[in-house]
């Protein structure tokens, strides 16, 4: 179920959302809970990912600089 939000845009990034609901037909709405969708996906999927390396850093999982440098030939 559907729960209403609000908030204040600045006139240009309003001024930007009603111009590309214009040119895609769909509502600002459609627009904005699109866009937050997106955004919550990827800071979800970021704040996994860094967790992960947290947690393989912990557990030593960890590659040393000086080694890396020789694989690639940075030496």
């Amino acid at each position: 179920m559907a729960e209403q939000f609000s908030l204040r845009l600045p006139k240009g990034t309003k001024e930007r959302l009603q111009q590309l609901a214009d040119a895609t037909g769909r509502t600002k709405a459609f627009l904005a809970q699109d866009a937050i969708e997106k955004y919550l996906d990827l800071e979800a999927w970021q704040i996994a990912s860094i967790q992960e390396g947290i947690k393989a850093a912990d557990e030593g999982q960890v590659v040393a600089y000086k080694d890396i440098k020789q694989e690639w030939g940075l030496e």
